[in-house]
């Protein structure tokens, strides 16, 4: 199972170890986890130091490692240069895509988020229709921002009424930074091992932000991550801990309803990208994009 590896205490030494990724601390072994088994390594704490065999072992499986500030925001990732074998072609044809068909990728990848706002809204008890509705009306490219109207609706209702959702804040929204550094680095991952350019997004195109196509595609998984954090701060509050990390990195192993079965978050992301890489060979959408969860799933996220 792909494993999100959290490093939260300050002074460790991460390395390799015959096929582990092993961290120490004043040169005593506190953990080891096989290299093959890791999706992402987060990085919190200061004075964290790693070998480079380590980094060029993580860079082979394509795993990212993400440094974040102390909001639990990513501030810098670590990614391969080298990714899927047709690379070349395949950023090529990403780079000189049409926009209708960059627009209507756009389209669906809001739609696809709106619904699955809507039905973690519906596990929670609270009215979905109008965001049922709003996943009608999204257009080509989101011309009239539906998903921003979908978040002025949805976040009251998901989170309270007097919440606003600040990257720079803490409690509920350093929650969400750290849930949703989990999804990116998943969704970076899985950009870069279906050889497309993670710069080159359908919509973000901020020039400072070099993962603009993974927080595209990363959109209709952000619920997930809501519910989670929403169930977490009414169990235990919105300290951030062990426990509460363990939980929100669980989410890449929940299985959502994809084609005619299920798959695993991290692999969905993965299907994702590789979708969005054939279409733009093909010059033809296909996009595989994941249905919303069981009202019963959605409710227990985070638990």
């Amino acid at each position: 199972m792909d494993q999100i590896i959290d490093i939260a205490t300050n002074g460790r030494h991460l390395s390799r170890d015959h096929g582990f990724l092993k961290v120490s601390e004043d040169n005593a072994e506190v953990g080891r986890t096989p290299l093959d088994q890791i999706a992402g390594v987060i990085v919190h704490a200061h004075g964290t130091t790693w070998s480079t065999s380590l980094l060029t072992e993580l860079a082979d499986r394509g795993v990212p490692v993400v440094l974040c500030a102390s909001n639990h925001a990513p501030k810098s990732v670590l990614m391969p240069i080298d990714g899927h074998h047709a690379q070349g072609a395949r950023m090529r044809a990403q780079w000189q895509a049409k926009t209708p068909l960059i627009k209507q990728a756009w389209k669906q990848v809001v739609t696809a988020k709106v619904t699955m706002q809507a039905a973690a809204l519906d596990a929670l008890g609270e009215a979905d229709a109008p965001l049922r509705m709003m996943a009608r009306k999204v257009t080509s490219g989101d011309t009239t921002n539906i998903e921003a109207q979908a978040a002025r609706y949805y976040w009251p209702r998901m989170m309270g009424p007097d919440f606003r959702r600040d990257t720079g804040a803490g409690d509920e929204n350093a929650l969400l930074n750290y849930g949703y550094t989990v999804l990116r680095a998943a969704t970076a991952r899985a950009v870069v091992a279906a050889g497309l350019h993670p710069t080159i997004g359908l919509f973000h195109s901020n020039r400072s932000n070099a993962f603009a196509l993974a927080d595209d595609l990363m959109e209709p998984f952000r619920p997930l991550v809501d519910c989670a954090v929403r169930k977490i701060v009414a169990k235990r509050g919105a300290q951030i801990d062990t426990d509460t990390k363990q939980a929100l990195a669980r989410l890449i192993a929940t299985d959502l309803p994809l084609g005619e079965g299920v798959t695993p978050v991290s692999v969905a992301v993965m299907k994702l990208a590789t979708s969005l890489g054939q279409s733009f060979e093909s010059g033809k959408l296909a996009l595989a994009l994941p249905a919303p969860l069981d009202r019963l799933t959605l409710a227990v996220l985070g638990a």
